[in-house]
């Protein structure tokens, strides 16, 4: 396994987060998880027709958890971020 599939998916979570960030101004918190799912689909596809995990199935999961790895990350830190408020 390369560290590869893990560049593809911050750089598809940077274009979409640019994106979303141009056409609506807040996303409402409840929403992340699918836009989480979308973002591990659309690099689970570029994975998969580049060559990066031979297996599509794999290669899904293996974004899926990155990015719900992350969205969990994000969410662990801001509740930090408002117990030392």
């Amino acid at each position: 396994m390369d560290v590869s599939y893990v560049v593809i998916v911050a750089i598809v979570t940077y274009v979409l987060g640019i994106f979303t960030k141009l056409k609506w101004d807040k996303i409402p918190n409840k929403y992340i998880p699918i836009q989480n799912l979308i973002i591990a689909i659309l690099s689970a596809i570029i994975c998969f027709f580049t060559k990066i995990e031979p297996n599509f199935l794999q290669s899904f999961i293996l974004c899926l958890m990155a990015t719900m790895g992350a969205g969990g990350i994000a969410d662990l830190m801001s509740i930090l971020k408002k117990d030392s408020e």
